[in-house]
């Protein structure tokens, strides 16, 4: 499989999950639980299909958020299905469960983790994937993870997540964009303790895998990131999220594009109700900002610029950060610097020590260069 990079052609890439040999040694008459939604492709056929098609025991399914064909709004509650295709139960982890049962995995023997992530905290994927190992840590399943290229693996920046911000947004004390793939990430959950028991793990790594390539997904991993602009800005962007500024749900550009009522600017949009965003902010009125779809840079840092320039032309700088803003950002910090008028440049500085500290980590856990 050849992913592009921004109009160049990336070395062949094989993902995990194409390395269908190296993965059925794991699978002889054992009963499987798939992890996985629409990305969980191996070239044009979904895994749980090619799978099924060589006679494996799958049982069940379990989806993230979104869902498992990936249609739901962010956030929204993702109710268990059966999957009219093959017949087999689909349990949501983004409903009133998400971390698998006891009693969901009580047949199961192991469990395939196969998601495209995009390389950000605050991307719930990558809690899911905790949830997960530590469910078959507890019940001594053996977790498979077919390793899938990180989008935005070539660079790492952001405030470090402290303790007392925890949530689904955000599980580990690690930056916004953390640089790994999600096999990677699954080695430092394990490693660092951050479940309470070791899990049998095994990673069905990429073969020609090189993280400063900027990967073009072939399948978008989620309704608002329909391509490789959106998954490069989606860091910087979803910090508007937790304000009073669209990042462009309800159009046909978001993440590409952020604007207000109240920003002054030559270009508008409008957000309407649709799918993947049912309930848009600022829902039927215009929003004046900034289009960055045509832009020639690849962001290889955090941009916090934009989010400060909205803050200051904010009439109510007081409602300007929305609930859940310091989880989203995993600190308070970030909040009371842009409210203090400290420069992004000091912004940053304060953010280097903690990134020095979690490269140190991350360097045990890097499977390629």
């Amino acid at each position: 499989m050849i992913l592009s990079s921004f109009g160049v052609n990336a070395q062949e890439l094989v993902l995990g999950a194409q390395r269908i040999d190296n993965i059925l040694q794991h699978l002889l008459n054992k009963n499987i639980a798939i992890i996985g939604n629409q990305t969980s492709m191996i070239n044009q056929t979904h895994l749980v299909d090619s799978l099924l098609s060589l006679n494996q025991s799958i049982k069940k399914v379990f989806s993230p958020e979104h869902g498992f064909r990936g249609k739901k709004d962010a956030g929204t509650h993702v109710n268990d299905e059966i999957d009219n295709k093959t017949g087999l139960p689909i349990i949501s982890l983004h409903g009133k469960n998400k971390k698998p049962e006891k009693e969901a995995l009580k047949d199961i023997e192991i469990i395939i983790f196969d998601i495209q992530d995009v390389g950000a905290r605050f991307y719930t994927y990558i809690s899911t994937l905790h949830y997960v190992l530590e469910a078959a840590s507890e019940q001594d399943i053996k977790v498979l993870v077919l390793d899938r290229p990180n989008p935005n693996g070539h660079y790492i920046d952001g405030p470090i997540l402290e303790n007392k911000y925890k949530s689904f947004i955000g599980k580990h004390p690690i930056p916004i964009v953390h640089g790994m793939t999600i096999g990677e990430y699954a080695k430092m959950i394990i490693g660092e303790n951050w479940i309470d028991k070791k899990c049998d793990l095994v990673i069905i790594e990429m073969l020609n895998y090189n993280r400063q390539e900027i990967y073009n997904l072939p399948i978008k991993p989620s309704p608002n990131l329909p391509n490789k602009r959106s998954i490069n800005l989606y860091p910087s962007l979803c910090l508007f999220e937790r304000t009073t500024v669209s990042i462009g749900r309800g159009t046909n550009y978001p993440f590409q594009h952020f604007g207000a009522p109240y920003i002054e600017s030559n270009y508008s949009f409008i957000p309407k109700s649709g799918i993947g965003s049912k309930y848009p902010k600022h829902e039927n009125k215009y929003c004046y900002g900034k289009d960055l779809r045509f832009q020639k840079n690849i962001l290889n840092s955090l941009n916090i610029e934009w989010l400060i320039e909205c803050y200051n032309q904010s009439p109510n700088q007081e409602d300007f950060f929305t609930l859940n803003f310091d989880k989203l950002a995993g600190t308070d910090k970030l909040r009371k610097q842009i409210i203090a008028g400290i420069s992004p440049e000091k912004i940053k500085e304060s953010w280097q020590e903690g990134l020095a500290d979690f490269r140190d980590i991350r360097k045990k856990y890097l499977i390629y260069e």
